[in-house]
């Protein structure tokens, strides 16, 4: 029997994980939580939340799934009890389809560099889609067209580019909810297949567990599978998954190399493991351009990677650090993420993006206009979760949509390098619940 306390999440997982490891085939929880307790809106969640704790517990890894048919299923039947039957009804059709997400996300995210390199993570997500009619895909493979539309993204796939089966891929994906279109999201998710840190190799046996720095961009793909089946209305959302293996050899990219992103800032290389910025800010970009082209109403802008081991400094490896520019500040939007991921059990905290970052990145001589990173970690660096936002912020030209500008664009980045997972373990698919609370479920009626 769970009550209605904060930390249901924990004790669903845990109470099933136990029960699975006794032996059970078909458990059965009771998620009891009193109506008193659900009229407080940060507890209003507390049933749908141990229903997901509870489903965490019996996810089997995709690699197990295809090779180990007796370890294929945890259990074969899953059930719950829940005294308001009113609730029923809503819970099975939100537990579904955001646990259907998370195992995306999961399967993606924790996968190992050569079963999730880019083109297989393209087979994945269209096979994922594939009876799916409100999500369009499109996928860019072409490597000369990468690097000459994504020149940053091209940059950090130099090395890969000549393995076939390590060629990066950019995925879109687009979903058009019925009625009038009241927001737009855009997502961009930080894809590295496997991060070998490139020139500035990651030496010292601090490459293991590299293969999970494609989380940000499994999170956007798992974050549609929760689209795709629970489709709410008037919401417009926008992905795209940088799929790019950062590989070190003859042709890899150097620092010191100067090179021209998309929005025609140019860019000086200061260390080649900060490669996660590189694949995004082209992307941000291209979001920014599609914003003013197609005069999109009330968007909003995210970043999503596993970018900094500074946040897990700062932060913890249980919580996401939330960063908002000057339009999202204003809007309040990373003090709502702040409020609902504390809700549905996905705790973030916020970080400030401040003018020193902006002048912390900016060239350092005449030949530049942004340096991308120092030479240093960035868990060495002070303010080292906060630069990576303020450098592709300016290096996409998103500075130029300000609060001062005629056309404010605002732009929240989240860092999960903390809180995407224990390694060695399954990752926890944030941001999922969370940008579920803030976008999906307003559209629910």
């Amino acid at each position: 029997m769970v009550g209605g306390q904060a930390d249901k999440w924990s004790c669903c997982f845990l109470t099933f994980h136990r029960a699975l490891a006794a032996g059970s085939i078909a458990p059965v929880v009771f998620i009891d939580v009193d109506a008193k307790v659900r009229a407080d809106p940060q507890y209003e969640q507390a049933d749908l939340v141990g229903i997901l704790g509870a489903l965490r517990a019996v996810y089997v890894p995709i690699e197990v799934r295809e090779t180990n048919e007796k370890k294929a299923v945890k259990a074969t039947r899953i059930s719950f009890l829940v005294p308001d039957a009113t609730r029923v009804g809503t819970l099975e059709r939100l537990a579904t389809a955001l646990e259907a997400g998370r195992i995306v996300a999961r399967d993606i995210g924790g996968s190992d560099p050569e079963r999730m390199a880019a083109p297989r993570v393209v087979e994945y997500v269209k096979e994922t889609f594939s009876g799916s009619k409100n999500v369009k895909i499109e996928v860019i493979d072409d490597q000369s067209k990468l690097e000459k539309e994504y020149p940053l993204l091209g940059a950090v796939n130099r090395a890969a580019s000549v393995i076939p089966r390590h060629h990066a891929r950019v995925i879109f994906l687009e979903y058009v909810g019925e009625g009038e279109i009241t927001e737009t999201v855009f997502l961009v998710g930080k894809g590295i297949t496997y991060d070998t840190g490139g020139a500035d190799v990651k030496a010292g046996g601090h490459m293991a567990g590299m293969h999970r720095d494609k989380c940000g961009a499994a999170a956007v793909a798992g974050f549609f599978k929760t689209l795709s089946l629970v489709q709410p209305k008037g919401i417009r959302v926008v992905g795209s998954m940088s799929m790019v293996r950062n590989s070190i050899g003859e042709n890899c990219y150097v620092a010191d190399e100067i090179i021209t992103s998309r929005a025609g800032v140019r860019v000086r290389v200061g260390n080649t493991d900060a490669e996660g910025r590189m694949v995004m800010t082209d992307l941000i970009a291209y979001m920014k351009e599609k914003i003013v082209k197609e005069n999109v109403k009330n968007p909003q802008i995210y970043t999503i990677a596993t970018l900094t081991g500074h946040v897990c400094l700062a932060f913890g490896d249980a919580y996401s650090g939330v960063l908002d520019n000057g339009p999202a500040r204003k809007n309040g939007n990373s003090r709502l993420l702040f409020d609902l991921a504390a809700r549905i059990a996905e705790p973030v905290e916020l970080s400030t993006i401040r003018r020193e970052d902006f002048k912390l990145c900016s060239g350092p001589s005449e030949y530049e206009d942004l340096l991308q990173c120092n030479n240093a970690p960035s868990s060495q660096t002070a303010r080292g979760h906060q630069l990576p936002a303020a450098f592709m912020i300016a290096a996409s030209g998103l500075d130029k949509h300000g609060l001062d500008s005629a056309l404010p664009i605002p732009y929240t980045h989240i860092d999960i390098a903390g809180s995407a997972g224990p390694f060695p373990g399954v990752p926890r698919a944030t941001p999922i619940l969370m940008l579920a609370a803030r976008h999906i479920f307003p559209h629910l009626g």
